[in-house]
């Protein structure tokens, strides 16, 4: 699907799924803005990579969980692109915790980044973005389990599945359509981190395809919901998993 001539804000895009969500999209003609807040050089590199293949794309440093910062990455994307027509709010973070391991800094940072991130950069898209643009938010299958040391992560993803849904009518008669993406396990270093072989296999045997899913598996479906193909289609969650739930 050509998506040629629109410009799009990724973050969280230096490494991950957002990494293989800028390259996608710039391969289908978008002009991408690959977001980071720490990881400079792994930033630099997914322009490089969108660049050899004939792409456009800046590398534009603001930490989601500071509204003057995400302010100033919109401010810096239309100065160099001139408009803005995708916000994909992948930015976020996920550490598993028993409830009595869970400290007041932890649980203020998840709820930051992945929440207060996610709905300022949607306030910003509100008054910046172009008629017909869209907003793919990140949740998680995992809100949809039962699942130990996740309570804190599911708790803000379940937030932005109903800030997304609350938002949807805001969003309408400006022809801008808003949705919620929840993958299951995908093969990243944000998931993976910290498991061991044992609980990575059993997390493989939940879904119906036995494998962890993959960065490419969500930016495949990114790029149908950004395409026209898509426009009727507004306030979701859409669970992107191979059936886990």
């Amino acid at each position: 699907m050509s998506l040629h001539g629109k410009v799009a804000i990724v973050t969280g895009a230096s490494r991950g799924i957002g990494r293989q969500i800028a390259i996608q999209l710039a391969a289908s003609g978008v002009k991408v803005v690959v977001n980071y807040s720490s990881n400079s050089g792994k930033a630099e590199e997914a322009v490089q990579t969108i660049e050899a293949s004939g792409g456009e794309a800046a590398a534009i440093r603001a930490d989601v969980s500071k509204v003057g910062e995400v302010e100033t990455l919109f401010a810096e994307t239309l100065e160099r692109f001139g408009r803005l027509d995708i916000l994909v709010n992948n930015a976020g973070i996920m550490e598993c915790t028993a409830i009595e391991d869970v400290t007041e800094e932890s649980f203020d940072r998840h709820f930051a980044i992945n929440v207060k991130g996610t709905y300022f950069a949607c306030q910003q898209a509100m008054k910046h973005m172009e008629q017909g643009g869209t907003i793919i938010n990140f949740s998680t299958s995992i809100s949809g389990g039962m699942l130990p040391t996740y309570s804190v992560y599911a708790a803000t993803k379940g937030a932005v599945e109903q800030l997304t849904r609350q938002l949807a009518k805001e969003f309408g008669p400006r022809d801008i359509v808003i949705n919620c993406i929840a993958p299951g396990q995908v093969s990243t270093e944000l998931f993976l981190s910290g498991k061991s072989p044992e609980l990575i296999d059993s997390y493989r045997r939940m879904n119906a395809f036995g494998r962890l899913g993959e960065p490419g598996d969500i930016a495949n479906a990114i790029e149908l919901l950004v395409s026209d193909k898509a426009r009727w289609i507004t306030g979701q969650t859409i669970r992107i998993n191979g059936g886990f739930n």
